[in-house]
């Protein structure tokens, strides 16, 4: 059904605690409601870039009363793991996406649900009552492990909370304890919709933009390595196949001269709205440079500009994300596609 374009894996999307050499980029999506039958979508405009994603709706009420829903952006988890840090846009701030949201054009204050897991336990009341910052990855977190009690942090160690880290501060090596929970977190806020009124909602934010410092899928003058799992998400089609080899060729080493980036957008999860389907969908993706190879999975996409690619769909049923696969060049010269 899905078709692919010419010419960056998938994180697990966090459900709302109430009534999405190589880096990790983290899938994240869209804003997900209470269930509600009398809130319709009637349009969803999608942007997704490297420096940011932004999506505006407009919801509608159909019915003659006002609807009283709770509104939800789920943060993708992150897990505190020091030998695995994924690519964290703003890496000191619970806000670590730059996430902002407005209502009919007004800036919104949305809450910030956050719970913190090891090994499945929600261990939220033992980090707070040591004072340790639930965000993994903030410098604050690692400073209020360096202060825990002897026989805490022997405790957090065997309960998988916390990890020994070893590395060079710049005066030798140094073990300290590091992060290994897990975080969820979920930006929320209850919003009213007012009978047979059209409500319109924007938000943005910094997408996690994973990367490979060269092209993984094809190295030994054949496609292989992450080739097909690569090719099953981005839908790489031939003219892009044919682009790399032909990059490959121009290259005295016999490879690509170029590195990965990737972005992973969950828009499978959500359709709580009346019918679930959205009435106008329009999907626009921008590749940054014309010298950058770009592919994934649509139908009806067209090339709009010199860099941005577009899809278009009525009555729109999502039934599979998107993942975005760019080859940037790694030197000066390089192939647009």
């Amino acid at each position: 059904m899905f078709r692919t374009i010419l010419a960056a894996a998938l994180a697990v999307f966090a459900a709302p605690a109430l009534a999405n050499d190589s880096v990790a980029e983290l899938g994240t999506g869209g804003l997900i409601l209470s269930r509600s039958d009398a809130v319709a979508m009637e349009s969803e405009n999608l942007f997704i870039s490297q420096e940011k994603v932004t999506v505006d709706y407009v919801f509608r009420n159909n019915t003659d009363k006002d609807v009283s829903a709770i509104v939800a952006f789920p943060m993708p988890d992150i897990e505190g793991d020091p030998n695995e840090m994924p690519a964290l846009p703003e890496a000191q701030s619970d806000n670590f996406l730059g996430f902002e949201v407005t209502i009919d054009g007004v800036d919104a204050k949305p809450q910030l649900e956050q719970k913190a897991f090891a090994l499945g336990i929600d261990i939220t009341a033992d980090l707070k009552a040591q004072n340790v910052p639930l965000y993994p990855f903030g410098d604050a977190a690692r400073a209020a492990l360096a202060k825990l009690p002897k026989d805490v942090a022997e405790d957090w160690e065997n309960r998988g909370i916390v990890i020994e880290d070893t590395a060079d501060d710049g005066s030798g090596m140094q073990t300290a304890y590091a992060p290994f929970w897990q975080l969820r977190s979920t930006y929320w806020w209850r919003s009213t919709f007012p009978a047979n009124k059209e409500v319109h909602v924007s938000h943005r934010y910094k997408p996690s933009v994973g990367g490979t410092s060269s092209v993984s899928f094809y190295y030994d003058g054949k496609f292989q390595g992450q080739y097909d799992t690569y090719k099953t998400r981005s839908c790489m089609d031939g003219a892009f196949e044919s682009a790399v080899r032909k990059a490959a060729k121009e290259n005295p080493d016999g490879y690509p001269k170029y590195f990965e980036s990737r972005i992973a957008y969950i828009l499978t999860t959500g359709g709580n709205w009346a019918s679930g389907s959205i009435g106008n969908f329009k999907l626009t993706i921008d590749k940054g440079s014309a010298k950058n190879l770009v592919s994934f999975c649509g139908d009806n996409v067209r090339k709009v500009g010199p860099t941005t690619f577009e899809m278009t769909a009525k009555d729109f049923y999502p039934e599979r994300d998107i993942d975005i696969l760019l080859l940037e060049p790694s030197d000066n010269g390089g192939n647009g596609g």
